[in-house]
């Protein structure tokens, strides 16, 4: 079924000005608490580079130059995705997250930058997982921290999210490639937004990667990998996710 936006969700009424962006000196203070160079700041400040990832640091920020306008648009929406549920690590994923409140937001820019929003769609891989309590996981850390730079490198990869392992060591994480990448960790789980679903093919090939998958085959106690597809209809007044089909 398709998800129709409205002013009302769950009985309040749903935000639906433009979103705004924080004051150049606001951001520009977030940004140095985080550790960027002053020039990685200035960037943000300037929205030539966003924050779209758990990661702050230079090899992990989006570069917004690289996208059509649209594309940016859905990318910054993405800013505001966060978790709807203590169980996102095993409940469905459209019910995961709060795909309203993102698509109203995008709704409300493609309307202030009078932009035509054409019917879109984009890539979305989740990762779930499971691991067990001995498992190092400053050592999956930095797996996946590497395996984020080799995606942000070959482009498209629009959010990557991940939340935390619950208490049977379940998590979730997603990407999205132009789509969005987003993960999420309750047990263990990953999910990402993609541009394309091109995109994600070199951005999964690099030997950080292939690390990475080496050490969930031997380490984790089990892991699935979830296809969707964020359908966008015109200028964002309806949109759905579905399961993706080749």
């Amino acid at each position: 079924m398709w998800k129709l936006l409205s002013y009302f969700s769950f009985g309040r009424a749903t935000h639906t000005s433009t979103p705004k962006s924080p004051p150049a000196e606001s951001r520009s203070r977030d940004v140095g608490q985080q550790g960027l160079s002053v020039e990685d700041a200035q960037d943000i400040v300037e929205e030539r580079l966003l924050v779209a990832s758990p990661y702050t640091t230079r090899p992990h920020l989006l570069d917004l130059t690289t996208l059509t306008q649209s594309q940016i648009l859905l990318a910054r929406a993405l800013t505001i995705l966060t978790p709807v549920t203590h169980a996102y690590a095993t409940s469905p994923y459209i019910d995961s997250f709060n795909w309203d409140a993102v698509l109203t937001y995008l709704a409300a820019a493609i309307k202030s930058e009078t932009l035509h929003w054409k019917e879109q769609y984009f890539y979305i891989v989740v990762f779930r997982s499971q691991v067990p309590p001995s498992t190092d996981r400053s050592h999956l850390a930095e797996l996946d921290k590497a395996a984020h730079v080799e995606a942000m490198r070959s482009g498209g990869l629009l959010k990557y999210w991940f939340g935390t392992p619950d208490v049977d060591g379940r998590n979730v994480a997603t990407c999205k490639q132009l789509i969005l990448s987003l993960t999420l960790e309750q047990s263990d789980s990953a999910e990402g937004v993609w541009r394309r679903r091109e995109d994600a093919a070199p951005g999964s090939s690099g030997e950080g990667h292939k690390a990475a998958m080496r050490a969930t085959v031997k380490m984790y106690s089990e892991w699935n990998i979830e296809r969707l597809k964020l359908v966008v209809k015109e200028n964002a007044g309806q949109w759905n996710i579905i399961p993706w089909a080749d």
